[in-house]
């Protein structure tokens, strides 16, 4: 597909919720095949409701033509007490409905987000990202971010008396 038009990245508002929730749950249909110690079932990763009264969230959704097609958030965390910066922009539900992926899209949310943290004052960025999702990584290279830290874990210990 090509996109004829820029996407304008606004900040979401409550009419996008609707559609906000199906890009969740399509993010996490997306993403199971990465984590199978998911829940099985609906499941819900972020309280979208919430963020978007939030003052200190911020949500945003890509738009072309009256048709949402992606999203993200910013928020401020804190950081671990043995890491500089103390607090930093963590960046999370970045999502692009699959037929505009490749577009640059993810990139211009992240732009936002990271602007959004620029202006008040912070000067580092961070997400998580699942260790197998090499397409989302290359995206976040893309946008200047590196690994850091790669989380491992053990499955289906067995118990001690067997």
């Amino acid at each position: 597909m090509t996109i004829s038009t820029s996407p304008i990245i606004r900040e979401a508002n409550a009419s996008d919720l609707p559609t906000l929730l199906d890009f969740e749950q399509a993010l996490i249909a997306y993403e199971r095949p990465f984590a199978p110690n998911l829940k099985k079932g609906k499941i819900s990763y972020y309280d979208l409701a919430a963020y978007l009264k939030a003052e200190d969230i911020r949500v945003v959704v890509a738009e072309i033509a009256g048709e949402l097609v992606g999203s993200g958030y910013a928020l401020i965390k804190e950081n671990k007490a043995y890491k500089a910066p103390q607090h930093y922009v963590y960046l999370g539900f970045m999502y692009v409905v699959p037929e505009y992926r490749g577009h640059g899209i993810n990139g211009q949310i992240m732009i936002d987000l990271i602007d959004w943290g620029k202006a008040q004052g912070y000067t580092e960025a961070q997400l998580e990202v699942y260790a197998k999702n090499e397409s989302a990584i290359n995206a976040y290279a893309r946008a200047g971010l590196v690994p850091e830290i790669l989380s491992m874990r053990l499955d289906n210990i067995p118990p001690e008396n067997q």
